[in-house]
């Protein structure tokens, strides 16, 4: 925090919801504001892992304001001021799509101006969801954004994670606790994420949205990073950029993975020097 610090002012905060509260964290430049950003998460993490700890501070040396926050499915389990266990084990699809829009409407009340959207893998997918159909958004940037749609947990699963190779069984028991009214109960998964309720894997399975048909209703331009080492097939960018009515650059980073591990300097520089170039006025 203390390097952080030297380059942007860092508050903690709290954003209400209809249920419980969203975390995070709010970077501030030293500097004139230019612009503001929300950084959506993927599966399972939080606002102090991947892009959204490492990208902050570099965003706030070309005056960004940068939220980074937990959705309500932050982690894969948790507790906040009770024992009720809270999570990723229970994200639900809608509730994903409304916390973006609550993280949204913080800014504006920071700063009544649309942000420049940054997703990483399920957070990237959710960010075209967020800003399809918009003209008010600044910019778009997907690090690593999965396919969404139905073949999301199929295609996971094959590629060893989810429910690996038991996906028929995993699906049969889900309907059948959900028909049993006991959608709740937590499954284990032999694969990450590794623990899942039913409704939520079932969400996952049907209710996902599905990248490249929201590709066309994309109005800003946008930025589509991904790793050397991921699948292109999960992670679509030559794809998604083909089909945008606006202008989409693919950058694809060399043997890295879908955490960008060892690369963050790498995709840092990707990302501030597109925004630099294609977003903020001189």
């Amino acid at each position: 925090m203390e390097t952080l610090a030297r380059k942007a002012h860092i508050d903690l905060v709290r954003i209400e919801t209809d249920t419980h509260p969203l975390d995070g964290l709010y970077y501030t430049p030293v500097g004139p504001t230019r612009a503001q950003a929300m950084i959506l998460h993927g599966n399972c993490m939080n606002f102090y892992t991947g892009a959204a700890r490492f990208l902050p501070e570099r965003l706030a040396e070309l005056g960004i304001a940068t939220l980074a926050f937990n959705r309500r499915g932050h982690d894969i389990m948790a507790t906040l001021n009770s024992r009720e266990a809270v999570g990723g084990a229970f994200q639900r699809i809608d509730e994903a799509i409304a916390d973006n829009t609550f993280a949204e409407g913080w800014l504006r009340a920071q700063w009544d101006r649309a942000p420049i959207v940054i997703g990483h893998s399920n957070g990237g997918m959710l960010a075209v969801r967020h800003c399809a159909g918009r003209s008010d958004i600044p910019g778009m940037i997907l690090l690593s954004a999965h396919q969404g749609g139905a073949g999301m947990v199929p295609f996971a699963s094959g590629n060893g994670l989810l429910a690996q190779d038991r996906l028929t069984e995993v699906t049969l028991d889900a309907r059948a606790r959900v028909a049993d009214g006991r959608g709740q109960e937590l499954m284990l998964l032999p694969g990450w994420w590794y623990a899942v309720t039913a409704n939520s894997f079932l969400d996952n399975l049907e209710k996902l949205p599905e990248l490249l048909p929201l590709a066309a209703e994309i109005q800003c331009p946008s930025l589509f990073v991904a790793g050397g080492l991921e699948p292109p097939e999960m992670y679509p960018a030559k794809a998604f950029a083909a089909r945008t009515p606006r202008p989409c650059t693919v950058q694809i980073v060399p043997e890295c993975d879908h955490f960008y591990s060892n690369h963050e300097d790498v995709v840092s520089g990707i990302v501030t020097d597109w925004l630099a170039q294609n977003v903020l006025e001189p």
